[in-house]
């Protein structure tokens, strides 16, 4: 509905049992932040639960009362008439345990000690955060799930969502993402951990104590990641060879010359200004060890045996992070087990990021899934 802004208020739920982790530990007195958009239907059968990427959070859609600007990170796909309809679907954004917008994290007090967690914050996974977000729809009353939908690392929990819980999910949609992380993509995330880690702000990762905080690093993790959600159509496209202050050379190895080079500073120093430092070690492992064919030999048809639900997964052609060739994996190993799958090969020029944008080729395909598919069950 163009120039409508739906009016949407941030929640959060406080857990104080123990939550057990894969890596042996367990967290309590944990809270996590969500937010919720449209009504739950009588039967409770028409919830759907989005995950985020790394760095977003359970603001999904709409906007926070007296702030227009406020847009949530999906709020081009989710909402009234939009293509996951909010007058039709009961839609859940939950904000990922160590994450640093809302929901209990490096930022906060550990319960036992009265001490800011920082690098003591537990390890957490993919899987972790499912079952963190299973109790909490527990608590709503969600015993089933319509659809869970992610983009990116949003999409690794959607599809691990139909495996560690097959029966509580109808339909999964699961868009840009992968089975697993490549070598290439595990080597650009510690390239973005090193750069935070050896910033002498970081005081290995205590550095609240300190009063201080590693923008350093964070502006250099930033940098690297973004270059990696564009595609290279899309940086010449932008900024080509533009020099930012007109055409002469300043022969400078320091100066900011370009302009794709003042624009990833840009984006590095607005990162720095509200992302965490922990929690970005955080989420870039727990990426690094989504796996779920590890335990079946590598083989992810195996994997994907424990899958109920039926399937929608989106891809892009000029992705290079999670390319088109990782989504068709998944496919596969779902056509093996004989499970119902859609799959759309977007051409787009965006790249990674193009899961964000408004290419109406692919918005119209998840409309059309949530409108022939979810709705019927």
């Amino acid at each position: 509905m163009p120039g409508f802004f739906m009016l949407v208020t941030p929640q959060s739920m406080h857990f104080a049992e123990p939550l057990p982790l894969a890596s042996g530990r367990t967290i309590r007195g944990y809270d996590l932040a969500y937010e919720t958009y449209g009504t739950l239907n009588a039967d409770r059968s028409n919830a759907v639960l989005v995950c985020h990427a790394l760095n977003a959070s359970h603001h999904v859609a709409g906007v926070y009362a007296g702030q227009p600007k406020s847009e949530g990170w999906w709020d081009n796909m989710i909402g009234p008439g939009k293509p996951v309809d909010t007058r039709r679907f009961f839609v859940i954004g939950i904000n990922n345990l160590g994450s640093c917008f809302g929901s209990t994290g490096p930022m906060h007090t550990h319960p036992d000690t009265g001490e800011v967690y920082g690098a003591d914050f537990p390890v957490v996974t993919v899987e972790d955060w499912v079952n963190a977000q299973a109790r909490l729809l527990d608590r709503l009353g969600i015993p089933t799930l319509a659809a869970v939908l992610g983009g990116s690392l949003g999409g690794m929990q959607a599809l691990s969502w139909t495996l560690q819980h097959p029966e509580r999910v109808r339909h999964a949609v699961v868009v840009a993402s992968a089975p697993n992380l490549n070598a290439e993509n595990i080597a650009f995330n510690e390239v973005a951990r090193r750069a935070i880690v050896t910033d002498p702000d970081f005081h290995g990762g205590h550095f609240y104590r300190h009063g201080v905080v590693p923008k350093r690093g964070l502006r250099i993790a930033r940098m690297v990641g973004h270059i990696t959600y564009l595609s290279d159509d899309v940086m010449n496209a932008k900024f080509g060879r533009q020099l930012r202050d007109g055409l002469a050379l300043k022969y400078s190895t320091q100066d900011i010359e370009f302009q794709i080079e003042s624009y990833l500073r840009h984006q590095g120093d607005k990162f720095s200004d509200y992302f965490d430092a922990n929690t970005y070690l955080l989420i870039t492992r727990a990426l690094d060890y989504f796996d779920p064919a590890r335990a079946h030999g590598g083989d992810l048809s195996r994997a994907l045996a424990r899958a109920q639900a039926s399937f929608m997964l989106v891809s892009f052609s000029t992705d290079w992070r999670f390319s088109p060739r990782r989504s068709r994996e998944i496919v596969k190993a779902l056509l093996d087990n004989r499970r119902r799958v859609s799959y759309a090969e977007i051409d787009a020029p965006h790249g990674h990021d193009a899961f964000l944008l408004d290419d109406p080729r692919y918005l119209q395909v998840v409309r059309a899934y949530f409108e022939n598919q979810v709705a019927h069950g």
